[in-house]
This record gives C-alpha cells, structure tokens and sequence, in this order.
C-alpha cells in the first residue's frame, strides 16, 4: 500500500463541505491521506477553524490573514493574531501572501499585512503557508528584506529560476491539481528535475480540481492524483513520491506522527 499522504493545502472549514464534511474526512483518510494542513483566511473565521481541525484527527491549523480577503482585515488583527498564536501555537503563519492578478485589490495594504506576518513567522519560530498570485517575485523581495523564515509558497505558478531562488531560502514549493493539466508545461518541467525534497503535495480543496473533476468541487482524497501526476512526469515510484513529500510536510510542519523517509 502507498504510504500516508499529507495534504497540504485544504480549506476543510469552507462553506462547500458544511453538508458531509466528515465523510469528506473518511474519504481522504480511505484514499491514505491522513493528514491534512488547514490554513485560515481571515481572522473571524479562526474560531471556526480551531472547532473544524478538533472534530477529527489528523487536520492542523494554521491561522493567518489572506491577501484575498483584504476587505475583512483590520490593522488590529495583526495583534490578535499574535495572540492566537502565542494561545493555540498552530503549524504555521498563514494563509498569507500578495496578489497581483485581482484588479484593485490594494496592493500598499496587503503589503503591511504580509510583512506583519513574516515578522510574526519569525517571532514564533513557525513556518509559513504563502499565497503569491502572479507575485512570486515581489513574495520573494519580502521574505530576504525580513529574513530568518521558512515555509511554502502554495499553487506555486512562477519560474524556475523563481522556484531556485525560493529554496534557497528554505522555501518549498506546494503543487496540486493545476499540476495535472496538459497545458501546464512549465510546472511539468519544473517537477520533472527538482529537488524532491522541495515539493509538498496539496489540493486546495474544496478550489483547483484536477483534470479528472474538472469544474466539481475538490475535496482531500484527490491528492493521489496529484501524487500519481508527479510519479508520471519524474518516472519515478508513487510510493518513494509519497514517502519523501510526506516527510518534508512532517519536518516543515512539525507532524510528528507523519510518515518518516
């Protein structure tokens, strides 16, 4: 049997699975994910979250302020995320990060809050899950001007060279089902020659179906497709696949009952 999975990306307390969110759960775990990262998007949905990842075991939190979702933030949240943070000592500072692609979206803004938030990553020692939109280069600017951080940048859509400058500064790079499209060419090409030990397998449930469920809802037994599509593309056993990106979710995140190479 493939080793354990580890989603690394899943939105579990979204409104889409309030209908059959534990059996989404059984799935995933039936499908050999057994742990699931679930990052937050703004700050009064933390509550949420918390009493989401505590209904079932295998699913972290990780608690932080979307560039999406700016319209929600409030200067003072940066405060209370310090809070819940120093409180509930999550596995990462997160979901965070710029966007470049949504017109309008103040851009000054959500510059403060994600550099409130690398400081914050730095002041805990924790990890962060970052959203960069057609950003990934000013996403990088950010994490060298702050310094001493880690983590992934999540769907990860830049460069290679962009993806190169990302590890070396202890960044990992998340994929998921975008990754399983035939026009994704550039990403094929990226994970055909990286460093495993750079990649972390996500779905971005209940967001970015793969190929197979186009324009369905995405939920976290999908991820072995997504493993499948990575095994394909580096010719390589889905189960080493499965066994290193498991192990480099466990190390980034502290699972310590993650599977271990």
């Amino acid at each position: 049997m493939t080793p354990a999975l580890v989603d690394t990306h899943c939105h579990l307390d979204a409104g889409e699975f309030d209908g059959d969110r534990a059996a989404v759960v059984a799935r995933a775990v039936q499908a050999g994910v057994t742990r699931q990262v679930v990052p937050a998007t703004h700050a009064a949905a933390w509550p949420r979250l918390r009493e989401v990842c505590n209904s079932a075991p295998g699913l972290s939190p990780a608690y932080g302020l979307h560039p999406t979702f700016l319209e929600h933030h409030r200067p003072e949240h940066l405060d209370e995320l310090r809070d819940w943070l120093g409180r509930e000592r999550p596995v990462a500072v997160g979901e965070c990060g710029l966007d470049h692609y949504i017109e309008g979206l103040d851009r000054a803004a959500q510059q403060r809050y994600f550099e409130g938030q690398l400081e914050l990553a730095r002041e805990f020692d924790l990890p962060l899950i970052v959203h960069a939109r057609r950003a990934v280069e000013a996403v990088i600017m950010a994490i060298r001007r702050v310094g001493g951080l880690r983590g992934v940048v999540h769907s990860f859509a830049g460069s290679e060279e962009q993806a190169r400058q990302l590890w070396r500064l202890d960044f990992l790079i998340g994929l998921g089902g975008p990754l399983t499209y035939h026009r994704a060419k550039r990403l094929h090409r990226i994970v055909a020659g990286m460093p495993l030990e750079r990649l972390l397998l996500e779905t971005d449930a209940p967001d970015q179906p793969d190929a197979s469920i186009r324009g369905q809802r995405n939920e976290p037994a999908r991820l072995r497709r997504v493993l499948e599509t990575v095994a394909e593309l580096r010719g390589e056993d889905p189960d080493r696949i499965a066994t290193v990106t498991s192990a480099n979710a466990a190390g980034l995140f502290g699972l310590a009952d993650a599977p271990q190479p």
